[in-house]
């Protein structure tokens, strides 16, 4: 007992010696100087092992016409990277622009090894104002693989405008991009003997034009817009736009190549047709402007 009581009256000591020797270094800091201080914490983590399927759907309905667009029974996966789980984890972390909105920005892992890759199946289609569906098949991404890069999100500059502001910046390849209109198929296989019909594009490759990553906007010098905007009769639908590039050295350079494009087609007879279009190569790309709306 008095050898703990000794102990807890030399910590009191220090605690009070340390006190009285940096209490005279300690001021209060006024708001000036409490604005230049900057946070420098973030978020890091990483998946493992996931996985998500079944009948989930995400459904986009315009309220004025009964018109929907609908991805549905979604299957989404991806492969580990073992050896850099902790090592090469995504970033979320938030930075302060002066003058401007702060920017949430999520990382991608450099994923240097190519061991990360994504597999993405959902089916699509739309509803018509008049009632009638029109199913498009099944869209189907294998191995899609994302070396750095990444989303950075914030309020729009102008406060006249709605919506979210946004930077991406890609490299990726994508092993398989297929759409099947008839069947579902076996969606880890690229030519499923049982599928009629299919459109199969692989070996995607996009990226910076002299390696790294491509910035198709930028949050600061050539933000994208999303939001939903209603026109002058009352129609709603959604916008999705890229602004013109304010930076002194343009907007930056692209690539993109693309092994091979086949179509696949099945008359009523069981003949089947394959149509090579064989490869392309794009070697600079500079998107300048976008503006799409979706009615």
């Amino acid at each position: 007992m008095k050898f703990r009581l000794t102990l807890m009256a030399l910590s009191m000591l220090c605690l009070l010696s340390m006190h009285r020797a940096h209490g005279a270094e300690m001021q209060t800091l006024e708001d000036e100087a409490l604005s230049q201080v900057t946070g420098r914490d973030g978020l890091a983590f990483n998946l493992r092992g996931f996985e998500l399927s079944g009948p989930l759907s995400l459904t986009y309905a315009d309220p004025n016409t009964g018109s929907s667009l609908w991805l549905g029974n979604l299957y989404l996966s991806r492969s580990d990277d073992v050896d850099a789980t902790f090592t090469d984890p995504y970033r979320l972390n938030i930075y302060g622009r002066p003058g401007m909105a702060d920017v949430i920005e999520l990382s991608n892992p450099l994923n240097v090894n190519g061991l990360q890759k994504w597999q993405f199946a959902a089916d699509f289609g739309i509803k018509g104002r008049d009632g009638s569906t029109f199913n498009g098949g099944t869209l189907i991404l294998q191995d899609l693989t994302f070396y750095g890069g990444g989303l950075s999100i914030t309020t729009p500059a102008d406060v006249t405008v709605q919506g979210v502001a946004f930077g991406l910046a890609l490299k990726v390849d994508i092993g398989n991009l297929i759409i099947r209109p008839r069947e579902r198929g076996d969606i880890s296989v690229a030519n499923d003997a049982s599928v009629t019909e299919q459109l199969s594009i692989s070996g995607i490759k996009l990226g910076g034009a002299n390696g790294g990553t491509w910035a198709l906007a930028d949050v600061t010098y050539q933000p994208g817009i999303f939001n939903a905007l209603t026109d002058s009769n009352g129609n709603s639908y959604l916008h999705l736009g890229i602004d013109w590039n304010s930076s002194p050295n343009g907007a930056p350079v692209g690539s993109l190549s693309i092994d091979n494009i086949t179509f696949k087609s099945t008359d009523q007879s069981g003949n089947t047709t394959l149509t090579n279009l064989g490869s392309s190569h794009i070697g600079g790309i500079q998107l300048q402007y976008l503006d799409v709306k979706f009615r």
